[in-house]
């Protein structure tokens, strides 16, 4: 009997101890994704020229690129126990966010940015446009990764055609009065994010289980993952009108800032404390950088209107 016990014991020992590594694991592994393999200033040194469009499309590209093959690639329609709902769930949430912020990005950025009244669309955006729209959970016929890897060739089709000769692709136009339309998309999402971080119910009625409260926080984060690189992207492209004027720069910055420090919290735990409790509120912390972020971009679309 007491052989039985002390078996059992090094059993459950094993069990924690290997249930502990997979989670320290998915923990550095997620911090390390985290982070996009993709410097703006490297790609497109400041002192260099560039085709309006092409740093934009570029971004956008390499944001995808990363989450469908760096680390476990596209985890959205994996096997169950790696999707969005149970075990390794955080970046299966997180890219979820993505994709919608993805979808958004592109959509403007064909519908407003390339395009001026009764022109034409340009044609690899709308591709791309089609393709990022496709079934994030679909695992086959079509998968999601055979959709999102052509979305990301025909947006690199696009930067090539700005470089043809003749120009096959259209350029962003640079106008102030269509920036504001990405603005407005931008903070409407940051908007969704700030209801989600701060739920204390679901739409049924049904309370947030402490289950549920890592995924509205990765879901958030993934908005501002694309939001923190695409800013970066739009303030070279609108680098002349940030020129001339100076509070229009300020304001890009101090909206990058707060998205760039959501897009990288990884607490080891998704905590949701109470205001007058001992433990950490995680979702109220990454709130706080999201509205911040989207306040000043409403200061951005007042600038630009003006």
């Amino acid at each position: 009997m007491a052989n039985d016990m002390k078996r059992i014991g090094i059993w459950l020992g094993v069990a924690l101890a290997a249930l502990l590594a997979i989670n320290l694991a998915l923990h550095f592994g997620q911090k390390r994704h985290n982070h996009l393999n993709f410097d703006i200033e490297a790609e497109f040194p400041p002192n260099q020229p560039f085709v309006p469009g092409e740093i934009y499309a570029a971004t956008l590209a390499a944001i995808m690129d990363h989450e469908l093959h760096d680390g476990f690639g596209w985890r959205p329609n994996d096997f169950y126990l790696w999707g969005p709902h149970v075990m390794a769930d955080n970046n299966a949430n997180r890219q979820l966010g993505i994709i919608l912020a993805v979808r958004e990005t592109i959509r403007v950025f064909k519908d407003h940015l390339t395009k001026i009244s009764s022109n034409e669309y340009d044609p690899n955006l709308v591709i791309a446009d089609t393709d990022f729209r496709n079934d994030a959970t679909r695992w086959m016929f079509p998968a999601a990764e055979t959709r999102y890897n052509d979305g990301v060739k025909h947006l690199r089709m696009y930067v090539a055609g700005l470089h043809a000769t003749p120009e096959t692709s259209r350029e962003l136009n640079q106008r102030n009065i269509e920036l504001t339309r990405l603005f407005q998309s931008w903070g409407d999402m940051l908007g969704d994010a700030h209801a989600n971080l701060y739920r204390t119910k679901k739409d049924d009625g049904s309370p947030i289980y402490p289950w549920d409260t890592d995924d509205y926080f990765y879901h958030a984060q993934g908005y501002a993952h694309v939001q923190y690189y695409m800013m970066q992207a739009v303030k070279r492209e609108y680098h002349q009108a940030l020129t001339t004027k100076p509070v229009l720069a300020q304001l890009f910055d101090e909206t990058i800032e707060p998205l760039g420090k959501a897009a990288m919290m990884k607490p080891f735990i998704v905590l949701d404390g109470s205001p007058t409790g001992i433990f950490a509120n995680h979702r109220k912390y990454l709130d706080s950088y999201i509205s911040e972020a989207r306040q000043k971009m409403y200061s951005i679309r007042e600038e630009l209107a003006q």
